[in-house]
């Protein structure tokens, strides 16, 4: 399937090279599971659609996870991609690993569950979801770099991973020579904690990536909520009974959507784009992003991303809609 060429960035010290924005597809797990149910059930031509809009932008790479209705998401994503015609090795697949009262032990013992998933396709980035396994992260590095060493993977990457925990894992990692690749962690405007936890400035000294989810923040950085608080009630799932979708939030956070109307205004470009793509650009090429789409118009928005060039006026501007590695009050 032809694509869009669009320049792309090299993740960590891994030899992967992946377009500045990917496609999270954590609403792909079809209502299944406790993660599952977070967002509703898609139809498989939505789906479809949905990776066929990204494939065409240029997105080369998709991020899932074994927790994501526990297959049910990698599921999906293969489909698509086999129905769009994508070979193995055509773009970059990163999935995850679900530690919670597991041992390092089923990093490998459960890797071709995964592949299963995949159907077919391989795994690119493995990924530690969060640093809540029984064992130590060593310990799951030394399951991780099995893999790697095996050539089941391309490079290992962590999530949720605290500045400590991060070094430790580059550090149990380095001595097999092996680079730590990635943490993914939440990133996005409203949400700026790496900037002053430690996160951000490690990963930069290590030479690690730092993946951004919810770069919108679940679709509040759209302006759509702002525009009509009672769409919420119309989402499935819990997210309409978080804090900061209630109207005292959304007023506390007006300004930000004025701002980024305000710059999108400029680039003739919808805020969503531009909330995605300051996270692209606002530390240079130190940070990429995964946003994720219920809709095929949301994935057209994170591939106009792509397009967005914001200056440092731009980001000077946008900076200033909140306080530099603070997180905007969720009441």
């Amino acid at each position: 399937m032809e694509s869009n060429r669009i320049a792309s960035r090299r993740l960590g010290g891994s030899p992967l090279q992946v377009s500045p924005v990917g496609l999270g597809c954590w609403q792909f797990s079809q209502a299944t599971g406790v993660a599952g149910r977070y967002w509703g059930q898609l139809p498989r031509e939505t789906v479809r659609r949905i990776v066929g809009v990204s494939l065409q932008s240029g997105i080369n790479w998709f991020d899932t996870a074994e927790v994501y209705g526990w297959g049910a998401s990698e599921n999906e994503l293969s489909e698509a991609l086999k129905y769009h015609g994508v070979k193995r090795g055509e773009v970059l697949i990163a999935t995850k690993w679900f530690p919670l009262l597991r041992s390092a032990a089923s990093i490998v013992r459960s890797f071709d569950k995964r592949m299963s998933a995949l159907g077919g396709f391989p795994v690119d980035l493995y990924q530690i979801h969060f640093a809540g396994s029984w064992s130590t992260i060593e310990r799951q590095m030394e399951s991780m770099a099995e893999l790697y060493e095996a050539g089941k993977i391309r490079a290992v990457g962590v999530s949720n991973f605290n500045a400590a925990q991060m070094r430790r894992a580059h550090d149990a990692l380095a001595r097999r020579s092996i680079p730590l690749a990635s943490n993914q962690v939440r990133f996005n405007l409203l949400d700026r904690e790496i900037e002053h936890n430690g996160v951000l400035a490690a990963a930069q000294e290590l030479g690690i990536s730092i993946i951004a989810y919810s770069p919108l923040a679940q679709g509040l950085l759209s302006g759509k909520f702002h525009a009509n608080p009672d769409l919420i009630k119309l989402r499935p799932g819990p997210r309409r009974l978080q804090k900061r979708f209630r109207r005292a939030y959304l007023e506390k956070t007006a300004p930000v959507i004025e701002r980024l109307r305000t710059v999108a205004r400029k680039h003739d470009a919808a805020p969503a784009s531009v909330a995605l793509a300051w996270v692209t650009h606002v530390h240079g090429n130190s940070v990429v992003a995964i946003a994720g789409a219920t809709k095929v118009r949301h994935a057209e928005a994170n591939a106009a991303a792509l397009r967005v060039k914001l200056s440092p006026d731009d980001l000077v501007e946008l900076n200033g809609a909140t306080e530099t590695g603070k997180t905007v009050a969720n009441s």
